[in-house]
């Protein structure tokens, strides 16, 4: 018996057959991410410049306004000033997260003091210095730097802290895709749900002791207490993941691309990691402390290095996305279609 040859398709009928609609649209989601991811991390981090950086003056009443109002004149709103009574006060105020630096006048000499503190970002102190060297030269006065919290040895540029956040932030948002892509992106009902959260808690203890254990004592890149850093990462793993469990059990696969839009192209950059947030574009500086990257270092440098002062905001944020996305998670399962469930009868 013959057979009739089927018609060839063409090359826009085979161009159907084998890319779908469902995957131009993810190819054409991926395009857009990618040009995202760019255009956030050069947006922020290509022309850093301070913005309210905060700096204290200690001088002699008499001196002071006029060394206050010399900062505020600095174009761009790029430094807040304000007074300190004292070197003690004002050092103080920069361990507590009130202020960047302190510019300390010497009143029977002209070379000043400048405090900074090289463990609240780097990049901070080195626009603290500029601003001040420059303004104190047009005085005729010179200033030398003291570093009241420096950076551990091994932490050389201050970066550690915001790598570690990152490597618990990636494993958060992986492990809920995995657990997704294998197991379908919304839990079949309320007792799958718990028991995928459930394994992703003990995940994300695991992670945060890993991650303290190998940044303080295995490498000896931060200090800080072991204890404290572990219950940071346990939180910031399981915030991230259960927001990327939520947003799956959203939208399927697409889920996963908003998780990397969230934590990657936005919260990376904005996280205060390179430049911290008065070094920052307005955008990605509004943003940042809001999102688990940008608290979770906040967290980090504080339990570090400054007395673990600072910490209800960023530990508040963080348990916020956790409940935010452990409740959407639930929400979704209960209003998934009951497969089976018998229709009732029609009057």
């Amino acid at each position: 018996m013959a057979h009739t040859a089927e018609p060839a398709k063409g090359f826009l009928g085979e161009l159907r057959d084998a890319v779908t609609p469902r995957a131009f649209f993810l190819v054409v989601a991926v395009l857009l991410l990618q040009l995202g991811f760019i255009t956030s991390y050069v947006g922020a981090l290509h022309h850093p410049t301070p913005h309210e950086l905060s700096i204290a003056v200690v001088a002699p009443p008499e001196v002071a306004p006029k060394l206050v109002g010399a900062l505020e004149s600095v174009p761009d709103d790029a430094v807040r000033a304000s007074t300190a009574p004292d070197a003690a006060t004002a050092e103080a105020r920069i361990r507590d997260q009130k202020i960047y630096a302190a510019w300390v006048v010497d009143p029977a000499g002209t070379e000043d003091r400048l405090l900074v503190a090289e463990a609240r970002g780097p990049a901070a102190s080195t626009a603290a210095e500029a601003v001040v060297t420059k303004l104190a030269a047009a005085q005729g006065r010179t200033v030398a730097v003291d570093d009241t919290i420096p950076l551990a040895s091994g932490d050389a540029k201050g970066l550690s802290a915001f790598y570690l956040v990152i490597g618990w932030c990636v494993g958060g948002y992986l492990v809920a895709s995995i657990l997704g892509i294998s197991a379908g992106s919304r839990p079949a009902n309320s007792g799958r749900a718990v028991l995928r959260l459930g394994t992703l808690a003990l995940y994300s203890v695991a992670a945060g002791l890993g991650g303290a254990l190998i940044i303080g004592p295995i490498l000896d890149a931060l200090p800080g207490s072991i204890a404290g850093l572990t219950g940071l990462g346990a939180l910031v793993v399981f915030s991230v993941g259960a927001v990327t469990m939520a947003l799956e059990c959203l939208f399927d696969v697409v889920g996963i691309g908003l998780a990397v839009l969230l934590f990657v192209v936005l919260g990376n950059p904005s996280a205060g990691g390179v430049y911290p947030a008065p070094m920052l574009p307005a955008f990605w500086r509004a943003i940042g402390e809001w999102i688990p990257n940008g608290a979770g270092t906040s967290a980090a440098r504080s339990i570090a290095y400054l007395d673990s002062t600072n910490l209800t905001v960023p530990f508040l944020v963080l348990a916020l996305w956790a409940v935010l996305g452990v409740a959407v998670t639930f929400l979704a399962v209960a209003r998934r279609p009951q497969v089976g469930r018998p229709v009732p009868p029609e009057d």
